[in-house]
């Protein structure tokens, strides 16, 4: 991620990739399918797994803006609700897990709470670009956090499922920056810095 990328994501964004690096792999290892593992410490894990799922929960209402926006072609509309779709799987995961901890999962916000959120600047999306754009930068983030906590783990099965969260992710901001007829990053290690 460039350093004017970074800049861009939300507050929130930030804050669960510079964190993202501390998820335990107790944690992971519920949100994984992996229950038997230990759950040592766990209230800083659904703390953290909780400022996920307000994330989870924005990808979601975003896209689902953008469907209801009419602004999305037939082929990108049905690109969006896919992503979307996946993103819900992560969110019921981040819920499950998060009760596995004994944690309280965060509240959705409404409708309008996102529609009047300066950090998503909704009533600025006046294209499908626009849309695409948003999805992209959120896609991308995600990308960072789940690359963020592959080196925490102990168990090389834990970090095998982040990685393939992560390339999930990468895909998503690979077909979002194609469908917008960017250029796609041209160095190496580009993703998870």
């Amino acid at each position: 991620m460039t350093r004017n990328e970074n800049q861009s994501l939300p507050d929130s964004r930030r804050i669960f990739l510079r964190q993202a690096g501390v998820l335990s792999a107790a944690a992971v290892a519920l949100l994984a399918g992996y229950p038997t593992l230990g759950l040592a410490d766990s209230s800083g894990d659904a703390a953290i797994l909780n400022v996920a799922l307000g994330l989870e929960y924005e990808a979601i209402a975003t896209y689902q803006i953008g469907a209801e926006s009419n602004l999305l072609p037939g082929n990108l509309l049905k690109v969006a609700v896919l992503f979307q779709s996946q993103h819900k799987a992560h969110r019921d995961a981040l819920i499950a897990t998060i009760n596995k901890l004994g944690g309280s999962p965060v509240a959705d916000k409404s409708k309008a709470e996102y529609m009047a959120s300066s950090k998503l600047a909704i009533a600025q999306l006046k294209s499908a670009a626009d849309i695409l754009q948003l999805a992209r930068r959120l896609e991308l983030g995600a990308t960072n956090a789940y690359l963020g906590v592959i080196p925490s783990f102990q168990s090389k099965d834990l970090a095998k499922v982040a990685g393939r969260i992560a390339a999930d992710e990468t895909m998503h901001y690979t077909a979002l920056t194609q469908a917008l007829g960017d250029a796609l990053p041209v160095n190496a290690l580009s993703f998870g810095a």
